[in-house]
């Protein structure tokens, strides 16, 4: 197998671009703060076992170098974007926060997403991915990304939770767990706005430009506030970067995570420390008879049932902010609660 490094663009339409000419220009402080050393990389990969594909990534190092990397997933219709926005990373980006705590960063593009391959989408599910992920990580472990690393921890957000999940259920290859954006109890009226959301990629003014398998699913124009930031507050420029950067999922995608994750408590097969962090006005997950979002101590009593003592569960909860929590403007408050559970849990060094 060959490894290739760097020279992989990722797509970014021109509102982005143009946001970034316009609002993101960073700081000297702010670049200076940055002291990471970062390169795209390329990893081939077999999905089902047959169909060779590539699997993009972004990794982020300390300047003082790193002795444990979080390989970390994205949600549906996100791509690794999400885990580094250009737009206030300070506060946004949950890679510049983790390297500046000393953890290396791996934030990969799920297959379909991003700069990796675009297989048609009836060959992708949760499952699948899951099994790419894996494959990911034995490259890691393997230190065929250049870098050798002794603990892996595995963080997802929504559907990359999902993908988290039956990954580190299933090959337990990972030193801790880190869930964002998923739980085991639905709010209908919530999950409903999110599912109503997406739309066939066709039918997207942009990204039906992109000849992708027109089955992808994406969201429509405008819709994504709502679906993934609301209560939090609506900053155009947010919003508008978050549209421009937005990305696809496969249907099936989304009903083997429901499925396996949520019917079937996946999350029993999960053996080494978790800690599960959910925006406190998360509309999907939220309410009285769904999640218990109103504190940590009330998310801990909701989820507890469904992981084993081995899990060691820890939870958080992020008030005031829906389902893409990278996003709110007190992400760093998460940030904090993530490398202090790491560092609790010895999964630093």
């Amino acid at each position: 197998m060959h490894w290739r490094h760097g020279g992989v663009k990722r797509r970014v339409g021109a509102v982005t671009l143009a946001i970034l000419l316009a609002g993101s220009l960073l700081t000297t402080a702010q670049a200076q703060a940055d002291t990471a050393s970062c390169q795209d990389v390329t990893i081939p990969v077999r999905l089902t076992g047959l169909l060779p594909q590539i699997v993009h990534g972004r990794l982020c190092e300390p300047s003082h170098g790193a002795r444990t990397v979080q390989v970390l997933v994205p949600g549906a219709t996100y791509n690794s974007v999400y885990w580094d926005p250009a737009l206030n990373p300070e506060t946004q980006s949950f890679r510049l926060a983790m390297n500046k705590a000393g953890y290396a960063t791996l934030a990969l593009d799920r297959l379909g997403t991003g700069a990796g391959s675009k297989p048609p989408s009836a060959l992708l599910t949760a499952f699948t991915e899951a099994d790419v992920v894996h494959q990911v990580i034995q490259a890691v472990r393997h230190g065929d990304l250049g870098s050798q690393f002794d603990k892996v921890i595995l963080g997802g957000h929504s559907l990359g939770s999902a993908i988290t999940v039956l990954e580190a259920g299933t090959y337990h290859d990972v030193d801790g767990v880190l869930i964002t954006g998923l739980a085991h109890h639905i709010n209908p009226p919530g999950a409903l706005i999110v599912l109503g959301s997406f739309i066939p990629v066709a039918l997207d003014p942009v990204m039906s430009q992109l000849g992708l398998d027109p089955t992808y699913l994406t969201t429509q124009p405008g819709a994504r506030y709502a679906a993934f930031h609301a209560p939090g507050p609506d900053i155009p420029e947010m919003t508008a970067y978050d549209e421009a950067t937005k990305d696809v999922v496969a249907p099936g995608e989304l009903l083997d995570a429901a499925a396996l994750t949520t019917v079937l408590p996946y999350t029993w097969q999960i053996t080494v420390p978790v800690l599960v962090v959910l925006g406190g006005g998360d509309g999907g997950l939220c309410g009285p008879l769904a999640t218990d979002c109103t504190s940590s101590a009330g998310l801990l009593q909701s989820e507890a049932p469904y992981y084993s003592a081995a899990a060691q569960l820890r939870t958080y909860v992020l008030p005031g902010y829906g389902h893409s929590i990278n996003y709110a403007p007190n992400a760093p408050d998460y940030h904090q609660a993530v490398t202090q559970w790491a560092d609790t849990m010895g999964l630093s060094r």
